[in-house]
């Protein structure tokens, strides 16, 4: 961590993932789709597998997910090709409804968003979002949301950027023009994939990593209310390790840990440390 040039700076904004960050304990929804789409094509998907790629934009995931050897070779032993853009484009038109017709089931906030974002704002900081949904699902997803005290200042798409999405930094800066934040330094970033923390960090944003609601563990609040303590500290080690290979500068077990991590953050600012 280098000092800034100078000092006093001032946090300004924090922008969050929704699956698996601020709704969606365990990041289901998207998860769940990719193994029915899947198979209605004659491909078998694992949960496990369906994860592996989450963050990205939905059209992304699908496109690496065929590229993985075992499901490429089983959609050439389907279909007699190997798969092209075209298939990714067929998957993703079957994808579409069905994930929107089954988003609002796991739209439900994680426990203590809606109080955590109250306090943000009750702190003066602005509210941003980010998403690898396509907008056709926010649609549904955000007033759903906005009904159980969720809802940000602005919230981009995993689709409606030229430039692309997760890993890339688009997003996350996306908001800071429509939100009017002058630096950089002065935004966190809020997820729970690998792809969104690089997003974080490629912004140059603070970056933190949300583990046991999110896609790394990726259970049920009722799952892991049932798991033995030790495998709950096993699975939660795993993914505060993936995290923090990706960059995350924090790692939280939920959104409900995060005004610890604004203090520590305001505080760094204030000695003019940059992340």
């Amino acid at each position: 961590m280098s000092p800034a040039s100078g000092h006093g700076r001032t946090l300004q904004a924090v922008i969050f993932d929704w699956a698996g960050t601020l709704v969606d304990f365990g990041s289901l929804a998207p998860t769940q789709i990719f193994v029915d789409a899947f198979r209605s094509f004659g491909i078998e998907l694992s949960l496990a597998q369906a994860r592996g790629p989450m963050g990205l934009s939905k059209w992304q995931h699908i496109r690496l997910l065929l590229d993985d050897p075992a499901l490429a070779l089983q959609w050439r032993q389907r279909t007699g090709h190997a798969p092209t853009d075209a298939d990714v484009d067929a998957i993703y038109a079957h994808f579409m409804p069905m994930q929107i017709a089954k988003v609002g089931q796991y739209s439900q906030p994680i426990e203590g968003a809606a109080q955590v974002l109250a306090w943000l704002r009750g702190q003066g900081l602005k509210i941003g979002s980010c998403s690898g949904y396509p907008r056709q699902v926010l649609d549904v997803l955000l007033p759903m949301a906005a009904d159980q005290g969720i809802r940000a200042d602005h919230v981009v798409a995993g689709d409606e950027l030229q430039a692309g999405g997760r890993p890339g930094p688009y997003m996350a800066l996306a908001n800071m023009l429509a939100l009017k934040i002058d630096d950089v330094a002065g935004c966190i970033k809020v997820d729970d994939t690998v792809p969104g923390i690089e997003e974080g960090i490629r912004a140059g944003m603070w970056s933190v990593g949300v583990t046991l609601s999110g896609n790394e563990v990726g259970l049920t609040r009722a799952e892991l209310d049932a798991l033995p303590a030790t495998e709950v500290a096993r699975l939660k080690e795993q993914a505060q390790h993936r995290l923090r290979a990706a960059g995350a500068h924090y790692v939280i077990d939920s959104v409900a840990n995060l005004p610890e991590v604004v203090a520590h953050v305001r505080a760094r600012l204030a000695i003019g440390e940059r992340p």
